[in-house]
């Protein structure tokens, strides 16, 4: 059985945004590739930060997270090469589709004084990234184990070509962007 936010994008979206820019091709139309969530660990952290993150990231996304080492040392963050810095999930598919629908239904309404995500998050070429400043707003978490609050980066990778057909895609697919001012 396909997620139902999946459903919605074969069943609504696509015949929307196809009418609406006048796709001929069907392939054109854009569609979601995949999610990444990555959470970076300070290097002045206690030892078992990396692993936390780890394990809440886990809990979030129901999938492994894969370490990030550095590529190279900088001095002035006491960074060596080789440190464990964070941590990252990429989820396609199905997954995908569920992740996005929790995150939409579940997570972001419980931000405090939320009124909307920044609609300044787009990186020129159709993907959509934006921050979670604490990752207790996701109902997987258990509130008592948390030792430590960490955020996490959430990136949309579309198959749009500009920030304008990403941002139809995305606010008929139900994401809660602000208006531009």
């Amino acid at each position: 059985m396909k997620p139902r936010l999946q459903q919605k994008y074969e069943e609504e979206v696509r015949p929307a945004l196809q009418e609406k820019r006048g796709y001929a091709n069907p392939h054109q139309i854009p569609r979601l590739e995949k999610i990444v969530i990555h959470m970076g660990v300070p290097s002045s952290a206690e030892k078992t930060a990396l692993e936390e993150a780890m394990r809440d990231l886990a809990a979030i996304t129901g999938r492994k997270p894969v370490v990030d080492k550095a590529r190279k040392s900088v001095s002035n963050f006491k960074i060596r090469r080789g440190m464990s810095i964070g941590c990252h999930v990429t989820l396609r598919r199905a997954v995908m589709y569920e992740f996005l629908d929790r995150l939409i239904a579940a997570a972001l309404p419980r931000i405090r004084d939320f009124r909307g995500l920044s609609p300044r998050g787009f990186d020129g070429r159709g993907n959509y990234s934006f921050g979670v400043e604490d990752q207790t707003i996701f109902p997987e978490i258990d509130l008592d184990k948390v030792t430590r609050h960490q955020g996490m980066d959430i990136t949309l990778v579309t198959t749009a070509p500009t920030d304008e057909e990403a941002l139809d895609l995305l606010k008929l697919m139900g994401m809660p962007i602000a208006e531009k001012k």
